[in-house]
């Protein structure tokens, strides 16, 4: 699966496993990935107890000049918060809970993979 897609595509998809992992590992569950529309793409929705959470994933190599919080601007911000929206509206029963915007950064530290995560690191009011 993996092998037809760019060399870039393919290490994405492994930073989204990575995070969603580590996510794991601080007690949320997984509801879906990579859920796309028009709008945009959701790379993980996760529940954290009865909070829906839209996880943005990003890597971000040991040259990067920004952090993966602030290569999400503006224009992601509405994309995602857009792009929840119809995912509210795909999945009813998750229409009444509390949601979230979180991002995960992942990136090379001493030659390991590590994850910082900010939950609520936007408001889709902020978006606008």
């Amino acid at each position: 699966m993996f092998r037809s897609l760019p060399w870039r595509a393919r290490l994405g998809r492994r930073a989204e496993r990575r995070a969603e992992r580590f996510l794991k590992a601080e007690g949320l569950r997984t509801v879906a990935r990579n859920y796309a529309r028009r709008s945009g793409e959701i790379d993980l929705v996760m529940l954290d107890g009865e909070t829906l959470a839209f996880v943005e994933v990003r890597y971000r190599g040991d040259s990067a000049w920004n952090t993966g919080l602030e290569s999400v601007d503006r224009a992601k911000q509405a994309r995602l918060a857009r792009t929840a929206s119809l995912f509210l509206n795909d999945h009813p029963q998750h229409r009444f809970r509390a949601a979230r915007f979180d991002v995960v950064a992942v990136f090379r530290r001493h030659y390991r993979i590590a994850c910082e995560w900010i939950p609520n690191a936007f408001e889709a009011m902020d978006c606008s």
